[in-house]
């Protein structure tokens, strides 16, 4: 399958279902932040997200119960390697020499990275 990028709205929508497993649209219209979109929007962005077949729902009478049918760890796999092709030409050495070179990377942060990699090469 295909994972299709997110908006700003459909992420929010999606990290709620993430948060939640399932949920209806009242549900996730609560925990939405403000200003709150209307009923009417929440539902239209969720029916955008099942055409993108990254949401599904079990049907109760007249209403629906949403679910996600990717994991959040796929999506942000997919984003990654989306940036990762699209900016950086598939090179980790790209993405970590921008951030450098930008000062995004402070003293502190390059620390944890080496100290993480020291930890995890190999694995």
């Amino acid at each position: 399958m295909e994972i299709r990028s997110l908006t700003r709205a459909e992420a929010e929508i999606m990290r709620i279902l993430w948060q939640l497993e399932k949920a209806f649209i009242k549900d996730i219209l609560i925990r939405m932040s403000e200003p709150k979109p209307a009923y009417t929007t929440v539902s239209t962005f969720i029916r955008i997200l099942e055409k993108k077949e990254i949401v599904a729902h079990n049907t109760y009478g007249n209403t629906h119960e949403y679910y996600p049918l990717i994991s959040e760890e796929e999506y942000r796999r997919h984003e990654v390697q989306q940036l990762m092709e699209n900016y950086f030409d598939n090179s980790v050495g790209n993405l970590v020499s921008f951030f450098v070179k930008d000062n995004y990377l402070k003293d502190k942060d390059l620390d944890e990275l080496m100290a993480f990699i020291t930890t995890n090469k190999g694995k």
